[in-house]
């Protein structure tokens, strides 16, 4: 298969429509119904249902679609990592999310700059469930990930830091001054339920909580009381007085991981992964 196929059937795949998939891909229509054609005819399988006023997916066009994104990407992702590499100013391009770990990435940067033959880092500060993307595309070199949230499936990792979480309630709620909450019982707040976090793909899962894409929207939404929040221990030195913080101990723990491309052989990367650990 040539990625230009890739494209194609990802284009049509997401659009499910053939008139926007070409007009996405800047074609017509015609040669791109031919080339899908093309397409199922030689792997030997139908990939789309067509019908007179919807296609849909079959099971094996599913699969194809997970597994062209990623070749997709992949692509993407050497391109641009090459294109870097032959830059004049060598450099790495770190990605994290923004407010997180921000200790951490303090002493990392300070410990890293103090190392012979350091280069210059670049920090992409980030929204929720971004850094992994920024990894994965080529677009960052190493990342500051954050389990079970992030994924770092096809990366190689070091864990950095473990904590708690805890909930995050508006001031003055009843549940304020509890000495711990179980999940159970921060599930069960129907009137401040949990927000609800876009996919890779932008929608969001099912459920009674607020759409939010950043830390803003949600700290605003728990302040007006249509939300509540879990977020890892150490962020409550930088909430103010309007939150009543309350642990949660059987809610999953945190685990900060540094994390990078596994078949990655830049000496800056291994360097400031070295660095990490050491700190």
């Amino acid at each position: 298969m040539e990625t230009r196929e890739m494209r194609y059937f990802v284009a049509v795949a997401e659009e499910l429509h053939f008139g926007r998939a070409a007009q996405r891909l800047a074609m017509a229509q015609p040669p791109l119904s031919r080339a899908i054609q093309q397409l199922e005819r030689r792997l030997g399988v139908v990939l789309l249902h067509r019908a007179t006023r919807a296609i849909t997916l079959t099971e094996a066009g599913s699969v194809l679609l997970r597994e062209a994104r990623t070749v997709l990407e992949a692509v993407e992702a050497a391109e641009r990592r090459t294109r870097r590499a032959a830059a004049d100013r060598p450099g790495v391009v770190l990605a994290t999310k923004a407010g997180a770990s921000r200790e951490l990435l303090s002493k990392l940067l300070d410990a890293y700059a103090a190392e012979p033959g350091a280069v210059a880092v670049e920090v992409m500060l980030c929204g929720p469930g971004e850094s992994e993307g920024l990894l994965r595309t080529g677009r960052a070199d190493v990342a500051l990930l954050h389990r079970p949230y992030d994924s770092t499936a096809g990366f190689d990792t070091e864990d950095l830091h473990t904590e708690q979480q805890v909930a995050v309630l508006p001031a003055g709620h009843p549940l304020g001054d509890r000495p711990h909450m179980s999940m159970a019982e921060v599930n069960a707040m129907t009137d401040l339920p949990l927000p609800r976090w876009p996919r890779r793909d932008g929608s969001y899962p099912d459920g009674p909580g607020p759409r939010v894409r950043d830390h803003t929207q949600l700290t605003q939404l728990i302040t007006l009381g249509r939300a509540c929040a879990l977020m890892p221990e150490s962020l409550r030195a930088q909430l103010r007085d309007e939150y009543a913080i309350v642990p949660v101990p059987d809610a999953p723990a945190v685990t900060t991981v540094i994390a990078w491309p596994s078949h990655s052989r830049s000496k800056a990367v291994a360097d400031l992964v070295r660095t990490a650990i050491r700190r």
